[in-house]
């Protein structure tokens, strides 16, 4: 009555017409029909009654019968083993009584009978196997969705300065992670992020690519060099790779209002995307080789300044994005697309492209594919200062520390935008 009255007006407490099959005054026979009713599924149950429909209006005497084991069989596909049960029993008691009308007992109705029984059995115990093995798969999807947060956790669509959006796809149907890796870092010398892809698929792809994550992760905290985290993480792959395994990555860093450092390790060449909606390649001036093949060049690799002003926006992205191919064996003009869909919005602009880039390949990717868009907010957050404790050293390829002469490479936006998205926003 407190209900009806916190309501307001005149409202009365409806009462049931009868007593509920979980009431326990119910009758125990009520009670375990309406459970038997509730397990029992209803494509299988239509079946049953519309074979036994027409063997009542045909009046062919046994022919449609053996045709009741088809509701039991069916349901063991759909329904666990109450379920299948039910219409064993059903398709049981109407084979018999329209048996027993129709021709009388006999060995015809009996092994008619019998199947319907032999049918039901094996349908249960297979609807038992098949519920075992989906259970089995929830837990094996489980762990992964738990190795995916391990390995690729969660980016906020907040870090520092920065909007972020992430889009991932594994190639594998029911995988959750693959060979490609991402991670956004907050650290006391600025936000710094990786965007790689590791060389090869399947648990050796996805170990790889959980080592350079750690790696970067830890590196990006104690290494107030851009540089020296690569090298961290050159160091790592140099002890565990293969001969013939290597890792593609590009690692970028905030130091400082308006700039971002970026160094391409045999990466895809990231997108600028200017406040003003132009989408520039930024191509690495010194390219390096990829992780892990540093033995085999003598130079350390290229760390490139490059301006970033209040709503430019940044794109990484890995090669499955952009050697999807389509019917007509096209690749994906991701340039071309980003410029079409060029917004405020890093969220929008991704989730306009991924939907573009899965219907150019009619809607199963066949590499893992991830996309990374970093947008400096227009009016943001205090922007990290631990880079001024480097002072010049970050422009000035003479003033870096340390004993080996590492090339910078200073852009400006005098470079030409290959792409346009027309007027400005």
């Amino acid at each position: 009555m407190r209900q009806a009255r916190d309501h307001g007006g005149n409202h009365r407490p409806l009462r049931p017409l009868g007593k509920s099959a979980t009431d326990p005054g119910t009758p125990v026979s009520r009670r375990a029909f309406s459970q038997l009713a509730a397990g029992m599924p209803v494509a299988p149950v239509l079946i049953v009654f519309g074979i036994a429909f027409f063997d009542v209006i045909g009046g062919s005497g046994m022919f449609w019968l053996p045709l009741l084991a088809a509701g039991p069989a069916l349901a063991a596909s759909t329904n666990g083993p109450r379920g299948v049960l039910c219409v064993g029993l059903l398709a049981s008691v109407l084979g018999a009584t329209l048996g027993a009308r129709e021709a009388g007992p006999g060995r015809e109705l009996a092994a008619v009978l019998a199947a319907l029984v032999a049918v039901t059995l094996a349908s249960t115990l297979a609807s038992a196997l098949r519920g075992r093995r989906e259970r089995v798969l929830a837990a094996v999807r489980s762990v992964a969705e738990a190795a995916q947060h391990a390995v690729l956790k969660p980016i906020p669509e907040t870090v520092g300065p920065f909007r972020v959006a992430v889009r991932y796809s594994a190639a594998a149907a029911e995988a959750r992670i693959g060979g490609d890796l991402y991670a956004v870092v907050p650290t006391p010398h600025g936000v710094r992020l990786i965007v790689g892809d590791v060389r090869g698929k399947g648990l050796p792809a996805v170990e790889i690519a959980a080592l350079v994550l750690g790696v970067f992760r830890e590196a990006a905290y104690d290494e107030p060099d851009l540089l020296a985290v690569v090298g961290r993480i050159e160091r790592s792959l140099a002890r565990n790779l293969g001969p013939d395994d290597f890792v593609t990555a590009v690692v970028v860093g905030h130091p400082r209002a308006g700039q971002l450092e970026v160094v391409n390790c045999g990466h895809a060449s990231p997108l600028l995307i200017s406040a003003e909606g132009g989408v520039t390649v930024v191509e690495a001036t010194r390219p390096a080789p990829p992780l892990g093949l540093r033995v085999l060049v003598d130079e350390p690799p290229c760390l490139e300044i490059l301006p970033f002003a209040e709503g430019d926006q940044l794109l990484l992205y890995t090669d499955g994005v952009i050697e999807a191919r389509d019917r007509a064996r096209e690749f994906y003009p991701l340039a071309e697309r980003v410029a079409r869909h060029v917004s405020g919005e890093p969220e929008h602009i991704l989730s306009a492209v991924h939907d573009e880039l899965l219907a150019h390949v009619g809607g199963r990717l066949h590499d893992d594919a991830a996309l990374l868009l970093l947008r400096m907010q227009d009016v943001g957050e205090p922007v990290p200062v631990a880079a001024e404790a480097r002072g010049a050293a970050v422009a000035e390829p003479d003033g870096r520390g340390g004993d080996e002469s590492v090339p910078v490479v200073s852009r400006t936006r005098a470079r030409a935008e290959v792409f346009s998205s027309g007027p400005s926003r």
